[in-house]
C-alpha cells in the first residue's frame, strides 16, 4: 500500500504544489475527475502513455486516505 502512494508526489512550484502522479504533470485530481465521468482505465493509460496502471490505482488510495476520518465512539 505504502508502495503505491509512493508514487503521489507534491513539488513547490509543480501543479502549484498540488498531488501529481510520479513528479509528472499530470494532478491527482484530473485522473480522479476522469474517473468520475466513466472515463475507463483503458482510455486514461492511452491518453497518458506515460502512466502505468498502478498511478491509477495510486490516485484511487490517495483520495481514499483524504477521506478517513476518526471514528467517535459514545
Amino acid at each position: 500500500m505504502n508502495n503505491l502512494l509512493s508514487r503521489i508526489t507534491q513539488t513547490p512550484g509543480l501543479c502549484g504544489g498540488r498531488p501529481c502522479i510520479r513528479g509528472m504533470r499530470i494532478r491527482v485530481s484530473d485522473i480522479l475527475e476522469m474517473l468520475s465521468e466513466n472515463v475507463s482505465t483503458i482510455e486514461i493509460l492511452e491518453d497518458f502513455p506515460d502512466l502505468e496502471p498502478e498511478d491509477i490505482q495510486a490516485c484511487l488510495l490517495f483520495a481514499a486516505k483524504r477521506t478517513e476520518f476518526p471514528r467517535l465512539v459514545a
